[in-house]
């Protein structure tokens, strides 16, 4: 396959004004989009749905114009989770739907992520036909052919009953104290009204976006203040959520992290006790052993898919598998919707928590973590660090120091100049160790 000139492992992301997250590429990207998505004698609608960012103004009256000019209708939502707007491209029975975030980036950077009319990720070829577009010459749609822009006011709250749907309509949150982090982002406005009016105390923090402090020292990235809040009021759960809410981790009532591969087993363990799962897991290539280990243990089938979301999805729909995730709390609960959803994520592990009746910090009691440290080096530009002898020299006795019960995986990040160093074993000390030194092998060998 050629490789892609724009896209990457989750749609299109850079700093604001840098090409090619600017507003003269966001305007030929909607005409773009408005020629692959449009259907020929139906009055074609796009959605766009905005996390909090500063620049989100500018890059959806972009979008706006190019698709108006390729003739599609547009229906704007404002500040919406991501997840939010892959379900409503769906009830709206549009032809697609746009997401303009960077998801837990800081605020200066941006992208532009893309749903179908399924409310699911592009596949490499429409990804790819739009970029065949994009070096085509704009052409604009006769007067009368041109698209027309309203906003959907109802959107949040068409949203909120969705998430409350996804769980038993006689599961209640009454007596539980919840703090969320919505980390200035997508989900401030929407998040806190679920977990309400199911019954929940809430207290929040990172509610209150000024286009700037999306992320900044809050939500999924940054647990420190939902783990001084929860204390501080002494809840019985925090919940934290990314810029964008496709992703949440937790806090036990004790301080203690809760992160995605920890929420993905005691989801699946519940589905399994209630006869739900349906099949097996599916994690990731950074995905604890200690998860691996514990399925096998209930006798649940697990595997293994490349880094993304998308990777995920591609190996639950192959296999016919309802849950898989990630470590950084991107989960999919296919039963339940389209794409990865932190708010829904965090409805399934409560309705474990409800139905057993136990804490947090219990339900994580059925899993032994192994220490994993994961690295980030920053390069100047991505590369392949196995493509170097000396990289490779190391990780081969790295392996060898960790023997059978450990890991090595360095992989380049798809969103971010970063070669991500990750290192798996019993021994914690000894992972640091060499996680560190094959950090520094890695960086020596980064191209200038």
């Amino acid at each position: 396959m050629t490789e892609r000139k724009y896209f990457g492992t989750d749609g299109i992301r850079g700093r604001v004004g840098e090409s090619p997250v600017t507003p003269e590429f966001m305007l030929k990207l909607g005409w773009a989009a408005g020629q692959v998505f449009r259907r020929e004698g139906q009055r074609n609608t796009i959605l766009i749905g905005k996390d909090t960012r500063l620049s989100g103004y500018m890059f959806e009256s972009a979008l706006e114009a190019g698709l108006s000019a390729a003739g599609v209708d547009v229906r704007l939502l404002g500040p919406m989770p991501t997840p939010a707007i892959a379900y409503l491209t769906r009830t709206f029975r549009a032809a697609a739907g746009i997401v303009i975030s960077a998801s837990h980036n800081p605020h200066y950077d941006n992208g532009i992520k893309f749903f179908s009319a399924n409310g699911t990720k592009l596949d490499d070829k429409v990804e790819n036909e739009i970029e065949s577009w994009l070096e085509r010459d704009l052409t604009v749609a006769a007067p009368e052919r041109l698209g027309k822009a309203s906003r959907v006011e109802d959107a949040p709250g068409r949203y909120v009953e969705f998430c409350k749907s996804t769980v038993p309509s006689a599961f209640r949150l009454e007596g539980l104290h919840l703090v969320l982090d919505c980390a200035h982002g997508a989900t401030y406005h929407v998040a806190p009204n679920v977990f309400r009016e199911l019954g929940a105390k809430v207290t929040t923090i990172g509610v209150e976006p000024d286009g700037l402090n999306i992320n900044l020292n809050a939500g999924s990235t940054h647990l420190q203040g939902l783990k001084g809040k929860v204390l501080e009021v002494q809840a019985d759960l925090g919940i934290a959520f990314d810029g964008d809410g496709d992703r949440v981790l937790m806090v036990d009532h004790l301080g203690n992290e809760v992160d995605g591969d920890q929420l993905l087993f005691i989801i699946a363990r519940h589905r399994h006790q209630a006869g739900s799962l349906n099949g097996g897991v599916v994690g990731t290539l950074m995905t604890n052993l200690g998860v691996e280990q514990a399925l096998e243990g209930l006798g649940i089938p697990f595997q293994r898919a490349k880094v993304g979301d998308r990777y995920v999805m591609e190996a639950l729909i192959h296999n016919d598998w309802l849950l898989g995730g990630e470590g950084s709390g991107h989960l999919i609960c296919r039963d339940r919707t389209s794409t990865g959803d932190g708010v829904v994520s965090a409805l399934q592990v409560l309705e474990a928590m409800w139905h057993n009746n136990e804490t947090m910090a219990s339900l994580c009691g059925g899993m032994d973590k192994l220490p994993q440290t994961m690295i980030n080096v920053r390069v100047e530009q991505r590369f392949d660090p196995l493509t170097r002898d000396t990289v490779r020299a190391a990780v081969a006795a790295v392996e060898e120091r960790l023997g059978a019960n450990g890991r090595v995986l360095l992989r380049a990040s798809g969103t971010e100049p970063l070669i991500r160093v990750m290192v798996e074993g019993r021994d914690r000390v000894l992972v640091e160790s060499v996680a560190a030194e094959l950090a520094a092998v890695v960086k020596a060998e980064a191209p200038a």
